[in-house]
């Protein structure tokens, strides 16, 4: 039987990835944002190989890992099987794994302390490799939660450029489980915006939608896309 209204994005990918990009279309159109101003993030931490292939011959291309240790396992064979895909760190990083970080990420989300500066300038420096660099906020001032509190962001920000010489590209942000997302969303894009930052990383399965209304350059969507862990 020939499925209804098919499309090159579902050619072989779960219905989820369809769904998410329908949705992605939804809410650029109703925020009067161009569809390619938005780069989908697919997080597929805990998820093998194996699952994330249909994803990417589906179309998809820019994947998003919570852990250093877990993306070294599977990445590297996916990326030689099928060229041109980018990764992001979007987890929390130890500056003893800022090394391997640099070698294989394309993008880093989870810039918010100095030691952490210290060593991806050194690395950066050494390996001649510049990942795209976001500074994680922590809107909600949450205790067991990473991130730089909204208070200390601008100078958090300068001295990563002043101090360490690092090419801030973003921030990132993730608001409190049981908050509203919206206040969160455009305290993250004020802040960027009296800094001169041009990208935002925030938005999750859930409140995607609702980033894309306040600014959002990328999302991150991992159960939307490839179900529940």
């Amino acid at each position: 039987m020939t499925p209804q209204n098919p499309s090159p994005i579902t050619a072989h990918s779960p219905n989820g990835l369809a769904n998410v990009e329908q949705e992605i279309a939804r809410a650029c159109n109703e925020a009067r944002r161009d569809r390619a101003s938005v780069t989908l993030i697919a997080v597929s931490k805990t998820f093998a190989a194996d699952a994330i292939v249909p994803a990417i011959e589906a179309g998809q291309r820019v994947f998003g890992e919570n852990r250093v240790q877990e993306a070294k396992a599977k990445w590297p064979g996916l990326m030689a099987s099928y060229p041109g895909l980018a990764l992001h760190l979007i987890g929390p990083l130890q500056s003893n794994k800022a090394k391997e970080a640099v070698a294989l990420f394309d993008a880093i989300h989870s810039v918010d302390r100095p030691s952490i500066c210290e060593a991806l300038a050194k690395e950066i420096e050494s390996q001649k490799r510049r990942p795209q660099l976001f500074v994680q906020l922590n809107t909600g001032e949450e205790p067991q939660k990473a991130g730089v509190a909204p208070g200390e962001a601008d100078a958090f920000i300068a001295s990563c450029r002043d101090k360490y010489g690092l090419q801030v590209s973003g921030l990132m942000c993730i608001p409190p489980v049981d908050d509203a997302p919206a206040p969160h969303f455009a305290l993250t894009a004020k802040i960027a915006a009296r800094n001169g930052l041009k990208n935002l990383s925030m938005g999750m399965s859930a409140d995607f939608a609702i980033a894309i209304q306040f600014g959002a350059t990328h999302v991150r969507v991992g159960s939307a896309i490839f179900g529940h862990r």
